[in-house]
């Protein structure tokens, strides 16, 4: 249960830093409520937790190359580009990604499989969690087991963190009028891109 703690901590810090997906969560909630968000929520729980086994397992040090890297912080950031303009134009009422809607009328099937989507899209995260899990089972008191409890806790600060942010921002999900949706989305389009074109320029840290 230590252990649990330790990862839900650690994970719990992970959250404190507002990323791409913490904005469309809160975006998603501010224009469709909670339970809409949530699907978001469980979306990007489930990849963690994907990203997590596969660091586990040992994959992450079949991705750690510059060229790996490389393609997949233009991949990455890439798709985080895509759905920030697609964001961003809905509040034009344009639908670059039809499948993918934006607005306040989005279903959870959707926000599910944008969420999914966006966080798969940072596949470097295999490299972080194979990095610490490293780190960890290197340590005399850490073994296999003990490294499956903090990856255990890790994902579920995930589960939590972004709940809570969900149901903050639900609360205010009733107040939003035609116009602040709009606008929202173009907000939360412009950070998306912003997000998206940092990646891109970042440089790809060697071995």
């Amino acid at each position: 249960m230590k252990t649990v703690f330790k990862g839900f901590s650690f994970g719990l810090l992970l959250q404190i830093a507002v990323g791409p997906l913490c904005i469309f969560i809160i975006k998603t909630a501010l224009a469709s409520g909670f339970l809409t968000a949530f699907a978001g929520v469980v979306a990007v729980t489930l990849a963690d937790a994907l990203f997590v086994t596969l660091a586990l397992i040992g994959i992450g040090s079949l991705v750690n190359t510059d060229r790996a890297k490389t393609i997949m912080k233009l991949v990455g950031g890439a798709v985080i580009i895509l759905f920030g303009l697609a964001i961003f134009l809905s509040g034009f009422g344009i639908n670059l990604i039809p499948a993918f809607s934006a607005g306040a009328d989005a279903g959870g099937g959707s926000v599910f499989l944008t969420a999914l989507v966006l966080t798969l899209s940072s596949p470097l995260t295999i490299v972080f969690w194979a990095g610490v899990f490293g780190a960890r089972m290197a340590d005399a008191e850490d073994g296999h087991g003990q490294s499956i409890l903090f990856g255990l806790g890790a994902v579920l600060s995930t589960l939590i963190a972004l709940t809570a942010v969900a149901a903050v921002a639900g609360l205010f999900s009733a107040a939003m009028t035609p116009l602040a949706i709009r606008i929202l989305n173009w907000i939360a389009g412009l950070i998306l891109i912003g997000f998206g074109i940092r990646m891109l320029t970042k440089k790809v840290s060697t071995n």
